[in-house]
Formats: C-alpha cells, structure tokens, sequence
C-alpha cells in the first residue's frame, strides 16, 4: 500500500525541527488560533448545559475509542507501573509524550480502573478547544478539558479551576512537550508549565511514557499502527526545602530524566538527536 504524501512530507518536517532543536513548535499547518474569551468556557462545569454536553461527550468518546480499539485502529498492548499510579493519593497532575490525538484516551484506558470515583482531565491547547468543528470539536470541548488561551482573564479562570479540581482530589493530563509529533518515539526537551502547576498546587506529578512498536494492521495512510506500551513512572512530589523555582527545574529535569530511561530501555539504544549528532 503507497503511503500518504502528507504523512510522509510531516515526517520531513518533523525530522528537519529536530535537526534544528525546535522540539516544542508545531510541525502541524493547523489553522489561526481563535482566542479564547472568559464567557466561552465553563471550567468546572457549573452550567447545567455543560454538564449535559460533558456526559453525553464523555459516553460518545468512550464509544468512539472502544470502536477503534476493537477494530485495532489503536492498540494497547501492555500497561507497566500501574502501581506507581495507585500509590498517589488526591489530586495529581499526569505526563505524557505527544504524539497522536488519541493518546489521551490510552492513559484514560490504563488508569481508569484506579481513579476512584474521581475524573480525568486534559489540558489542551486553545485552538483545539476553538478551531475544530463536528465530533473532534465537540470532544475538545466537552471531555473534561481545561483549554489554555492567550486572553489574561480566561488564564486566570483556568488556574482557579486547576486550583479547585486539584483540592478536590482530580487527575489532570499535561503535554509538557507542548506540540504534537505524529508518531514520534524520542522523548523530547519540557516546559516548565506541568510543573508549575504541580509545584504551585503542592501535588505530585506522575511522569508517563507511551513506547510504540509497528503492529501487523495499516492505517488508511500506509503506516502501520502502533501498539502502544503504557508505561507509568514513579511519582515526583515537590521538596518543601526547596524553593519554587528549584522545585519546578527539578522535577522538569527528573521527569525527563525518567522518560530517557524508559525509552532507551525499551528501544534497547540510546536517546540521540539528529542535532546532537550533528554536532
């Protein structure tokens, strides 16, 4: 099967970013970002439209990845560290590398049986929750996601909200490798963003990292899917003997560090990049 020319010319892109180190920039031609207002996001679902679009969201999304995991066009192989996951208690912020609309759903899969009656949030970037029509918009919109946006006031609603869900003992997704790479296996530099909101909230973060291997199904491009290991790393919490910033390079660097060591173990090889080789 001939493989996509778009999937083939954004493995280019990708490949070029990261001889140039421009691991956080989007590789993407998404559209112009909409900007975000106050009036139009309900954080904490405090509208009883929002709490209606949130269920039947969240009941049509379980559908749609459960179709897709039947018909393998996503695969879970394997879930490893699940117990680094049950040993925090209250609420948590979550890791994950970035690289495929759907990986939300994987780390849902994997810790949903251990959430105890608690929910799954996903912070997402501004224009998926403005920019995109139809099914994937309403998902955006509406499966309990925490939008960023370049507007101060609906930033500050955003760090309330965080502040609030965190008390309350909820699980909160960040992609601190900010941009999306199709199917990038390498981890990647982070932003120090997650761990703000880790450090200023004084709740742990547990780093996960999703290691990929070709399956024997094609995707309708001419790749193959990828079956997806779920590994769940031992938590960081912050050091009350450091200070903010201290905690939050720390933990930055730990998760990294982490995420390095679970790729290389996996991938039997080690973590190098085509700018590094370079130079």
């Amino acid at each position: 099967m001939e493989k996509s020319k778009e999937r083939l010319q954004l493995l280019e892109k990708i490949a070029e970013f990261e001889r140039k180190g421009l691991f956080n920039n989007d590789v993407e031609d998404d559209p112009e970002t909409k900007e975000l207002l106050p009036n139009k996001v309900d954080y904490l679902n405090k509208k009883l439209s929002s709490k209606i679009a949130t269920f039947f969201a969240n009941k049509i999304g379980d559908h749609y990845f459960g179709k897709m995991l039947k018909n393998k066009q996503a695969i879970i192989k394997e879930v490893k560290g699940i117990e680094n996951f049950k040993k925090v208690e209250g609420g948590a912020i979550i890791t994950s590398n970035h690289f495929h609309p759907f990986e939300q759903y994987a780390v849902f899969t994997a810790i949903r049986p251990y959430l105890n009656g608690r929910m799954f949030y996903k912070v997402i970037r501004e224009g998926n929750y403005t920019n995109f029509p139809g099914l994937i918009g309403f998902f955006f919109r509406h499966c309990n996601t925490l939008p960023l946006s370049r507007n101060t006031e609906t930033m500050r609603n955003f760090l309330k909200a965080m502040k609030v869900l965190l008390e309350r003992g909820e699980k909160i997704l960040v992609y601190p490798e900010q941009a999306m790479w199709w199917n990038y296996k390498k981890p990647r530099p982070l932003k120090d963003g997650a761990f703000k909101f880790a450090v200023t909230n004084n709740v742990p973060v547990v780093p996960c990292f999703i290691t990929m291997e070709d399956s024997d199904v094609l995707d309708p491009d001419g790749f193959y899917v990828q079956a997806y290991t779920i590994n769940i790393l031992p938590p960081l919490y912050p050091d009350k003997n450091k200070t903010k910033a201290e905690n939050i390079s720390y933990m930055r660097d730990e998760n990294y560090r982490l995420w390095k060591e679970t790729y290389e173990k996996f991938y039997k090889t080690k973590l190098v990049y085509e700018t590094e080789e370079k130079k």
